[in-house]
């Protein structure tokens, strides 16, 4: 991979791409005031519409849940990316060529869509020929497994012919040339000539999280075909078997909204979950379940380290219990100290998967499944006792060692004195005893330096990782345009708060200058105004608001984010530069005046005779103001 995209490509892809444009791909825009949208929040459920978009100022903000950023935060949560993935998506939207820092190139990402492209249209061709009459294998094996038309027209099930190039030939008239349907792994290369890579076999579109198809899985069906039961797309520019999970395009969001995945080991074991109403159900494609797999649903489960892990949401494991279920389970449990999510093992009575158990029980029982899920370590600690004859002295002796490395690398102590317990209980040995061989297998694994480098450090610049600290007591929240009061005075500073940070060009740097140095009645807009302040040396630069957002104390930061998205009032017949400008004097006018008042009175107070500097003094400043307030009125 490249190495950081540069700052000004960044700030480039942001200010060419319509931040309304890409939330309407998932949200239903209607306006809002004047250069504002509004539609349901798609971070949380509601019936009445409170998320805001500002194309202008490039931000969204919800009202109800508090979700707000700019494009690149909104495709981070909705398609679950990183800042990178993020960045190169919205710039292969636009056709925009990136540069990296280390001088390293762009994706292409013309290339990338000829090849999403070329997997699209392989997939209509599959699935056209799933009711083509060489296909009834095909149709066979879905019947068998309890799936009818309609299950395999929602999963987008297809069915390669047994053809040396049908696949080829129709996609080469469709204008995609040899090389770029090799590169996409549907063509196998020959000694003459490329090759349908998937023939006579059912096909599972393979689609990352945005839903864009980038590979397939393919079941053996016919007795002559030599191949292996399965067979995959090979690795491709767009199709990276360690990154993908089969049917979390699907799952995504219910596993974001219930904090919940559930991991099967089959294509036929997803569909059939869903089937059954388990929505958060997701298999691996050819490959062990692993980190890059960890990685990709964290920011699904809120899965952060060091988080409460009783709050961080479940991952849940379905194993065959057969002797490769089993090494399945080790190498999971291997991952396990990766998540911050609870992790748990659901295994199927009778040594069913969910398929064969939605086929033999109903669908009940696969939702059954899934509730009498057990905790990953009991399950591992059984599985460890399963191995040793616990009628004898020896066995029980040599279950303990082999089972309290396993409680050890418990990461939560509390939990840890539990299963200490627990298997003090399933050995019928004294707690005191289990626990010392704990506490030896801890040490000699390193488990104490481990705990140790995991504890919160600082980082360059002083501060702790935010991840690693701690949970703090919970603190009121900061304030909202919504709980603030509604009199006259503070509907003026919102007003021109809202017209600074939203119209910033419109108002003027002079402007803007003259009303930063005005006391706000409304403590809370004061803050804001003060990060104004400090920020107006990169007044005109693209990311100016950030910087003021920056700036302001993070318990003010969701009001001034409200200030950037909440619409502008609507006034007949003004345009939005006479608006901005007018709302914003009024309150500089305002200010003025009250320092009038306040010289007025020093003034009145003051002895001509006994401090005649002092009154002069005053007498200039008073028609300085004066003078100021009419330059202010006038404009």
């Amino acid at each position: 991979m490249a190495g950081l995209i540069k700052r000004d490509d960044i700030d480039e892809v942001r200010s060419r791409t319509n931040i309304a444009d890409v939330v309407g791909d998932h949200v239903t825009l209607k306006g809002a005031g004047v250069g504002s949208l509004k539609g349901l929040c798609p971070f949380h459920d509601e019936r009445s519409p409170s998320f805001h978009v500002r194309p202008q100022v490039g931000r969204y903000h919800c009202f109800g849940c508090g979700e707000d950023g700019d494009v690149y935060s909104f495709v981070m949560k909705m398609d679950h990316t990183t800042f990178q993935e993020a960045v190169e998506r919205l710039a292969g939207r636009i056709g925009f060529a990136l540069h990296y820092e280390d001088g390293g190139q762009a994706s292409d990402h013309g290339n990338r869509a000829r090849l999403l492209a070329a997997n699209e249209a392989a997939r209509e061709f599959f699935v056209e020929h799933l009711t083509a009459a060489d296909a009834d294998p095909a149709r066979r094996f879905l019947g068998e497994r309890g799936f009818d038309p309609a299950a395999a027209e929602r999963f987008g099930v297809g069915f390669a012919p047994k053809s040396f190039d049908a696949l080829r030939s129709h996609l080469k008239g469709l204008r995609f040339t040899d090389e770029e349907l090799v590169t996409a792994g549907l063509l196998s290369q020959g000694d003459r000539s490329p090759y349908d890579r998937f023939r006579g076999r059912l096909l599972w579109p393979i689609r990352d999280v945005t839903g864009s198809t980038i590979g397939f899985g393919a079941r053996r069906l016919l007795d002559d075909d030599k191949g292996p039961k399965y067979l995959n797309t090979p690795e491709t520019p767009v199709y990276h078997k360690s990154q993908v999970l089969y049917g979390l395009d699907l799952a995504r969001r219910d596993i974001a909204k219930g904090k919940q995945v559930v991991i099967v080991e089959g294509y036929t074991d997803v569909m059939a979950c869903h089937l059954a109403g388990v929505t958060t159900a997701v298999a691996t494609c050819g490959t062990s379940f692993g980190v890059d797999h960890i990685k990709l649903l964290r920011p699904m489960l809120g899965d952060v380290g060091g988080a409460d892990t009783s709050t961080a949401g479940e991952v849940v494991f379905t194993f065959d219990p057969d002797e490769a279920g089993q090494r399945a389970a080790s190498r999971a449990f291997a991952e396990e100290s990766r998540f911050s999510a609870q992790t748990f093992v659901a295994v199927a009575p009778d040594g069913l998967d969910p398929c064969d158990l939605r086929l033999n029980r109903g669908d009940d029982a696969v939702r059954r499944l899934v509730d009498t899920k057990r905790p990953m370590f009991e399950f591992m600690i059984r599985r460890v006792l399963d191995a040793h004859d616990l009628e004898t002295v020896e066995g029980r002796v040599a279950a303990l060692r082999a089972a309290a490395p396993v409680v050890a690398g418990i990461r939560d102590r509390s939990m840890t004195q539990g299963y200490v317990r627990s298997l003090a209980g399933w050995l019928g040995l004294d707690p005191g005893e289990v626990a010392t061989s704990v506490e030896e297998a801890r040490r000699a694994s390193g488990a104490v330096a481990a705990l140790e480098r995991a504890q919160p450090k600082s980082v360059s610049d002083g501060r702790q990782s935010i991840t690693s600290l701690p949970p703090l007591p919970e603190e009121p929240a900061g304030p909202s345009l919504m709980t603030l009061p509604g009199d006259l005075t503070t509907r003026l500073e919102r007003d021109a708060l809202m017209a600074i940070l939203q119209q910033p060009a419109a108002v003027g740097l002079e402007l803007i200058q003259r009303a930063t140095r005005a006391t706000l009645a409304t403590a809370s807009f004061d803050v804001v105004k003060d990060a104004v302040a400090v920020s107006l040396d990169s007044f005109g630069d693209p990311r100016w608001l950030d910087v003021v957002l920056d700036q302001t104390p993070e318990y003010y930061a969701g009001l001034a984010k409200e200030l950037a998205v909440a619409p502008l009032p609507e006034r007949e017949g003004r345009e939005i530069t006479t608006y901005c400008r007018g709302i914003v004097s009024s309150l500089v006018e305002r200010d003025l005046l009250r320092q009038k008042a306040d010289l007025m009175g020093q003034f009145q107070r003051t002895d001509v005779k006994a401090e005649p500097e002092r009154h002069r003094e005053l007498q200039r400043r008073l028609v300085e103001v004066e003078a100021e307030r009419r330059a202010v009125r006038a404009e």
